[in-house]
């Protein structure tokens, strides 16, 4: 039997309906905050992530998967969205657009070489937002308010932003100089990538997940400490903002990012979820200007923002949020004879497309068979097609919640289950706040 890769899963059942349900909310966000958008390939030069995300990230260096093609080209399975987005930025010219800034989201597979664990796959689904041609402050406060907007409209509470500053290019070279000069008599004490980190970009030795309980880097020099007057300045107004969208945040010094492009503002989004660990990040970003420019295109300031939908899906599962999930259909319709199927199968596509959800017999069934069919489906409402009623032009539809039922005209079919199903939604079944489940809506009489 072959089997799926490690690292990679199937989708499918409930599990696949709570993703599809957190896309609806994604794009919903996003239409709201006036984001297009985007899809790039996921093949991509390998070029592009090793001058894009950095030679020294880890994901270039361990967990990029990285292939020949037929005629020779070195390709990437694309381990992360923003180095795509601003590829295409370039290309299409997007700098070019009258309108401006460029925003944008993504929702899409990823890939990285890594050892699988609980929330970490080989195969991820990452969705991102970008803002490329902005460089004021409130572009940064916007993208931070868009993802915990995100996080509590799906129902997460406590949410914490971490948020630093690594400044503009100035700053950022004295504080690599003060971290080399800081962990040079040290580093000895560290892991080997450490080693090769100090001279490449020491700012990375703060990211490691190795040393990450060592005295020596608890102690390291912080980012604002080298901030200059304009860096210092340009966090502040990140901070206004933040304040008066009333999106609660923590100043964080030793939040730097994994990815070599950030400058500026950067940001990791925690949700406090029993289970999680100490690892409780569920999304990260920040401002990177000066990589459009790196990629061969014009000066252009962006920031960003991305979030993994497996560890948010498994957020919210940890958390039990209630999500509004559809696991049940409207109408279940039965027949026993051929010239009943016909007619089951027009009701049905007629019903279908009057936005009902419909579903029939497929499998050759007797009606007992058809009716548990019905209960494992959830049917609000079951329909048994009876010949005599068909040349009366007419079908009995059973309310599988109340237990009654009514011989209702073909031709005010659509109208009646329109007006019963909005009475369902309205009476919130019992009203006991449990949905279906609580007085035995699926439990039907069993039925020759």
């Amino acid at each position: 039997m072959i089997k799926k890769q490690k690292g990679c899963h199937d989708l499918y059942g409930r599990e696949a309906k709570i993703w599809k349900y957190v896309d609806s909310v994604i794009d919903t966000l996003m239409e709201k905050y006036n984001y297009s958008y985007i899809r790039t390939p996921i093949i991509e030069a390998t070029e592009l992530y090793h001058r894009g995300v950095g030679e020294t990230t880890d994901i270039v260096t361990k967990e990029s998967y990285d292939f020949e093609d037929k005629g020779g080209r070195a390709i990437t399975l694309r381990p992360e969205g923003t180095a795509g987005v601003v590829r295409s930025y370039i290309e299409n010219k997007m700098y070019g657009d009258a309108t401006q800034p460029v925003k944008v989201y993504y929702n899409g597979t990823m890939y990285r070489y890594e050892r699988p664990q609980s929330g970490r796959d080989r195969e991820l689904t990452q969705f991102g937002m970008e803002i490329l041609g902005s460089d004021d402050p409130l572009s940064d406060a916007e993208i931070i308010s868009a993802a915990v907007n995100l996080y509590q409209m799906l129902g997460l509470k406590e949410i914490k932003v971490n948020l630093n500053s690594l400044g503009d290019t100035e700053s950022r070279e004295k504080y690599r100089d003060a971290l080399e000069e800081y962990f040079k008599p040290h580093i000895g004490d560290f892991c080997e990538d450490c080693q090769e980190r100090l001279e490449k970009n020491p700012l990375r030795i703060l990211d490691c997940k190795v040393d990450q309980d060592n005295k020596v880097l608890k102690n390291a020099p912080k980012t604002i400490d080298y901030l200059n007057d304009e860096s210092r300045d340009r966090f502040e107004k990140v901070q206004e903002y933040l304040d008066i969208m009333q999106v609660q945040y923590e100043i964080n010094p030793n939040i730097v990012r994994g990815l070599d492009y950030y400058n500026h503002t950067v940001f990791e989004i925690e949700a406090k979820v029993e289970g999680f660990g100490s690892n409780n990040v569920i999304g990260a970003g920040g401002r990177y200007n000066g990589l459009v420019n790196q990629l061969d295109g014009p000066e252009t300031p962006c920031v960003g923002f991305a979030t993994g939908l497996g560890r948010l899906v498994m957020a919210l599962e940890l958390e039990k949020v209630k999500l509004p999930i559809v696991e049940d259909i409207d109408l279940f319709i039965m027949y026993v004879n051929e010239d009943e199927k016909k007619n089951a199968a027009y009701l049905c596509q007629e019903l279908r497309l009057a936005g009902f959800i419909v579903d029939t017999e497929y499998t050759g069934r007797g009606l007992k068979g058809q009716f548990k069919q019905a209960d494992r489906l959830g049917a609000k409402f079951t329909c048994v097609l009876n010949s005599e009623d068909l040349n009366n032009h007419e079908v009995k539809i059973k309310n599988n919640l109340t237990k009654e039922e009514e011989m209702i005209s073909l031709d005010v079919l659509i109208y009646y289950l329109d007006e019963q199903l909005n009475l369902m939604e309205q009476d919130d079944d019992c009203g006991c706040g449990e949905g279906h489940e609580c007085c035995g809506h699926c439990h039907h009489e069993e039925e020759e």
